[in-house]
């Protein structure tokens, strides 16, 4: 059955609504992942100590690697949040107050600083892991309908599969837009000219995207759409989901006892 086309993008794996078949967490229920991802989360941030943020790490890791993500598709992903990780770990121990352990001149590092900024650098890892892990190799699509077979408005839904499904046509416009500026010589400078062009490129991406928004509501129309989302996928949850569940609430428990631990 072909999707609606405010679905976005086909599914590509031979299951027409799961996830990559090549590995055990793409036969679970995407509504289990995103359950798993957002119970480790909430519990994960609210580690004190560096002991269970370090286990959670390792959780990330394993399930970073279960995911089936290549290596450096991996290293990739994670290139953005180890820079700002870099910025933290370089500037919070000199802004915390406590005991000094490192002096630079007229900086002084302290223990507290050194330990909340290796506290925020495991936990945040643990987190982006998980997310990676568990539900960056689910398609767009899969990952809507587990949303809205999970309770979330049905609005919500369609504004991330509509974004996400446009995302690269916006982008392919925004450089058909700067081909042209180049075309006619444009070279970016410090000056009026320049922030007046990017002004008006802009402009014209906001433009351009709400008449395609126009046109896709106009085709949505055309195929009968009147503002439900419908549910075609085939993914039933199974036992196997139920004791892949109750396996980590008690696991969650455990962090959260060791967490606590004088």
């Amino acid at each position: 059955m072909a999707l609606p086309a405010f679905a976005g993008r086909p599914v590509t794996s031979r299951r027409p609504f799961g996830g990559p078949s090549g590995h055990w967490l793409g036969r679970r229920n995407p509504r289990l992942l995103l359950v798993v991802t957002g119970l480790f989360a909430v519990v994960t941030v609210s580690l004190q100590t560096l002991a269970a943020a370090t286990v959670a790490l390792g959780f990330g890791v394993a399930a970073a690697a279960a995911g089936g993500l290549p290596f450096r598709s991996l290293l990739k992903r994670l290139a953005a949040l180890e820079a700002l990780m870099a910025v933290l770990l370089a500037t919070l121990p000199f802004t915390v107050p406590g005991d000094a352990v490192l002096s630079l001149g007229p900086l002084t590092a302290t223990r507290e600083g050194v330990h909340a900024a290796a506290l925020i650098f495991l936990r945040a890892n643990a987190v982006v892991l998980v997310l990676l892990g568990l539900l960056g190799s689910l398609e767009p699509v899969v990952l809507g309908h587990a949303l809205a077979r999970l309770g979330v408005p049905h609005k919500l839904v369609h504004l991330l599969l509509l974004t996400i499904g446009q995302i690269k046509h916006l982008d392919d416009e925004r450089w058909r837009l700067r081909r042209a500026m180049r075309a006619r010589a444009f070279v970016p400078r410090s000056n009026r000219h320049t922030w007046v062009s990017y002004g008006n490129l802009i402009g014209m991406l906001l433009v351009r995207s709400l008449e395609r928004a126009r046109r896709i509501e106009a085709a949505m129309r055309a195929r009968g759409f009147q503002g439900r989302l419908y549910l075609l996928d085939d993914r039933h949850w199974h036992l196997v989901d139920t004791v892949s569940l109750v396996v980590l609430v008690p696991f969650l428990a455990g962090l959260l006892a060791l967490d606590r631990l004088p």
